[in-house]
C-alpha cells in the first residue's frame, strides 16, 4: 500500500460528521489570478504559442474557469487546451500547429497521481523531451504562483463556515493544488487551525483523498464535499457521498447560503435527496460543456 494511501487510512475520527473542502476558487478567491497570471501566461510561453496568443488565451481560460472542465488537474487541462487550439479554424489559417504531445497523453493515461513528483521520475526513465517540456513548464507554473498570488483572501463566509463546522465535524482540504501552495495559502490567512489535514496533488486524486480519509469510517450520509468544480462533484459521487457546490462567480452568495441554510440541512440529516439535487442543478448552469466560439458557430 502507498505511503499516501496509509496516511488517509490513518487520519483518526474524531467526529461523526465529515467535510471535505477544496481551496483553489471555492474556499480561496485564486482561480483568475492563478488562471488568467499564471497558467496562461506559462502555456503561452512554453509551447511556443505567441503567434495564436489570443486564441491560447481564451481556449485556456474556457477550459480552466468556465466550462466543465474548470477544477480539473493541470496536465489534463493542457491537454484540452492544445486540443482547443488546434481546432480552431482561426488558428489554422494561420498555418499555426500546436506541438504534438503524444507522450503527454500517454503518460495521463498510464498515471494514476499527476503531479510534478510522479511526472519527474517518468523523465528520469523515460528522458523523453516532451515530458521534460511540461516537467519544465509545471514548475514554471508553480514558481510563478509563489512569486504573484499573495495575499488572496478566503471568499467571505469561508471563515465563519468553517468555525460553524466546529467540532461537529472532521474537515479536511481535499485539492489537486501542491501541498506546498495550500499549506502557504491555509497558515496565510491562519485558516489551518480549522482543519485535519491539508490533501494536495501528492497525496493522489481528490477521489482517494475522500476513499482513503472518510469512507468507511463514517456514514455515507454524514461525509459533504465542497466544490467549485465538475471534478469535485464526480469525486463526491464515485464515492457516493454528499456534493455541495460553489458556484463560480457567486461564490459569496454560495457559501452564505452554506453557513446560513446548507450546514444545517446536512448536520440534520436534511440535505440528500432534492434540496442536494436543486444546488447541482444551479452549479451545472453556470458551466457550459461548449465554448462560446462554437455555440456562435
Amino acid at each position: 500500500m502507498s505511503d499516501h494511501v496509509e496516511q488517509l487510512k490513518a487520519l483518526p475520527k474524531n467526529a461523526d460528521f465529515f467535510i471535505g473542502i477544496d481551496s483553489d476558487g471555492c474556499a480561496f478567491d485564486s482561480m483568475e489570478i492563478k488562471q488568467k497570471e499564471c497558467f496562461t501566461p506559462n502555456v503561452i510561453e512554453h509551447w511556443g504559442l505567441q503567434p495564436v496568443a489570443r486564441y491560447a488565451r481564451e481556449a485556456c481560460e474556457f477550459v480552466n474557469l468556465y466550462s466543465r472542465q474548470r477544477g480539473v488537474n493541470r496536465f489534463i487541462a493542457l491537454v484540452s487546451d492544445l486540443d482547443l487550439i488546434a481546432e480552431r479554424p482561426e488558428v489554422h489559417r494561420r498555418n499555426f500547429t500546436p506541438p504534438n504531445i503524444d507522450p503527454l497523453r500517454k503518460w495521463i493515461a498510464e498515471e494514476t497521481r499527476l503531479g510534478n513528483p510522479t511526472l519527474e521520475k517518468a523523465v528520469a526513465e523515460t528522458g523523453d523531451p516532451l515530458l521534460t517540456r511540461a516537467l519544465t513548464w509545471s514548475q514554471s507554473v508553480n514558481a510563478t504562483v509563489e512569486r504573484i498570488c499573495k495575499n488572496v483572501p478566503p471568499f467571505a463566509f469561508v471563515r465563519e463556515s468553517i468555525e460553524k463546522i466546529g467540532d461537529r465535524a472532521d474537515a479536511v482540504v481535499v485539492s489537486a493544488t501542491p501541498f506546498e501552495a495550500l499549506d502557504r495559502e491555509w497558515r496565510e490567512h491562519d485558516l489551518e487551525q480549522y482543519v485535519e489535514m491539508i490533501c494536495g496533488q501528492e497525496m493522489g486524486s481528490k477521489t482517494e483523498h475522500l476513499k482513503y480519509a472518510a469512507c468507511g469510517k463514517y456514514d455515507q450520509d454524514k461525509i459533504l464535499m465542497i466544490g467549485d468544480a465538475p471534478g469535485d462533484m464526480k469525486a463526491a459521487k464515485a464515492n457516493g457521498v454528499l456534493f455541495y457546490a460553489i458556484n463560480p462567480g457567486h461564490e459569496e452568495e454560495s457559501w452564505r447560503r452554506f453557513h446560513d441554510e446548507a450546514l444545517d440541512k446536512f448536520f440534520a440529516g436534511q440535505y440528500a435527496g432534492d434540496y442536494e439535487q436543486k444546488v447541482i442543478d444551479e452549479f451545472l448552469a453556470h458551466l457550459p460543456e461548449l465554448p462560446p466560439w462554437k455555440q456562435q458557430a
